[in-house]
Formats: C-alpha cells, structure tokens, sequence
C-alpha cells in the first residue's frame, strides 16, 4: 500500500479518536476515509476494521476518564453489561431489519435531540448526584439495552444517543455523560468485534496501524473534554448532531 495512503488514514484516525474521545462519532471520519482509501473492501470488513481502530482508542478514553472522572462501579456494570448483550444481539439481527427503514425513525430523533440540547442552555452543565436505587439502575439498563442494540444494528450517532441518555435521565453533566458513554461504546465496540474477527472482516496490519493513531488522538480529545468543561463538550456536540442530521438526510432523500 502506498505511503500517501497510509499516512492519510493515520491523520483521520487520530482525528477520529480526537472527537470521539470528547463527543463519540469518531466512525463518521474514520469509515468514510477507509472506503476512499480501499474502495475494494466489502462494507464489513471496513466496518470491521473500523471497529479494531476505534475499539483501542475507546478504550483509552475509558481508562482517562475513569482515573479523572468520579463514576461509580455498579452503575457502570449494569451499563457495561447490557450495552454488550443488546448489541451482540443487535449484530446478529443486522439482516432482519432494512437500514432504508431506520434512517428517517433516527434522523427525526437526531433532529428531537439537537432542539431539545439547544433549546435548553443548561441542558448537561450540572451533574446531579443521584441514589442509586432499583428504579436508577432499571433505567440505565433499559437504555443501554436499547442503545446497544441500535449500534449493533445500524450504528451512526450511538455516541450522541448515550450521553443524551445519561444526561436526561440519569442527570449527569456532559463530562459525566461523556465517561459513561465511553465504556457503553467500548462493549458494543467488543460485540461487534467479536462477529467481526471471527469471519475475517478484519484488517489486522491497518486496524492496528491506526488504533495507534486513534489511541493518540483519544488522550488530546480526554485532555480537551476535561480542560474546558461541560460547555465546550456541549458546543461539540450540537455540532456533531448537526452533522450527523446532514448525512443521514442527505442518505434518505438521495439514496
């Protein structure tokens, strides 16, 4: 493979994970540029490799937050486990449900989201600590359940859905959210990985090569998140909603 291309994909999965780190979407850089860069690839073994990448650099965005961020450890078990079951079994559903059918239900829930968060200025800026009562864990699980089930099956904006999530019904603040929605991403990252690898629809030499690269890019996106607060994370993620509304708009209406 030519140096050109394996420098590019370098760049946009540091960028990847850089973003990624701080809001989620990183798969909205890295995909698209393993499709320019090996147009050849079948759709799973980019998402596949994509999937390798972005795993390595969750992980270390995980690992940040947790030493930075005060979690707690029950609440993150239940989130962990079910985000990873839902999306296992989301996985293997991937063929029952047509995308062309999901794309406008997100795109109308993405558009809901990015009103709501700009609508309401102090939407995530105040973390509440709440008891963790049955009636707590029981929403947590619910949605992580049904978070990880729609990355399993489909994917874009998984990132923004958990810390909407988190932040609306478990009343965290974006640095909170952000931290909880990095491990919920890990194990679904693990779920997808774990359909993935076993069929060959990875590409170990250049998913490791930029699971460096992601993993660089995480520590400056964790740096950033924590240094400028909630409001910066809050401005990054409308704009990410935003993008995300534009791609999947331009999908549905211009197949």
């Amino acid at each position: 493979m030519e140096i050109e291309i394996l420098i590019s994909l370098f760049v946009f999965a540091f960028c990847a994970g850089a973003i990624d780190a701080a809001v989620g979407g990183g798969g909205l850089i890295q995909i698209p540029a393993i499709m320019n860069a090996m147009p050849q690839l079948s759709p799973a073994t980019v998402f596949g490799t994509n999937k390798l990448s972005s795993i390595c650099g969750t992980a270390s965005a995980a690992w940040s937050f947790v030493r930075k961020v005060k979690l707690r450890w029950k609440l993150l078990a239940v989130i962990a486990s079910c985000a990873f079951i839902s999306s296992f079994a989301g996985a293997a559903c991937v063929a029952m449900i047509p995308k062309e059918v999901l794309r406008p239900f997100v795109l109308i829930m993405l558009i809901v989201i990015a009103i709501y968060t700009f609508s309401k200025k102090q939407f995530g800026q105040v973390h509440i600590r709440q008891e963790l009562t049955p009636k707590i864990l029981m929403l947590a699980a619910v949605g992580s359940l049904l978070i990880g089930f729609y990355d399993g099956i489909f994917g874009p904006g998984t990132g923004s859905f958990f810390i909407f999530f988190f932040i609306r019904y478990l009343k965290a603040d974006f640095i909170h959210a952000s931290a909880l929605s990095k491990v919920a991403n890990l194990t679904t990252n693990l779920a997808a990985l774990s359909f993935f690898a076993p069929t060959g629809h990875v590409l170990f030499q250049i998913g490791l090569m930029m699971a460096v690269a992601n993993v660089l890019g995480s520590l400056v996106g964790v740096r950033a998140a924590l240094k400028y607060g909630s409001g910066f994370i809050r401005i990054l993620f409308l704009i990410l909603v935003s993008l995300l509304i534009c791609r999947l708009a331009y999908q549905t209406f211009f197949p």
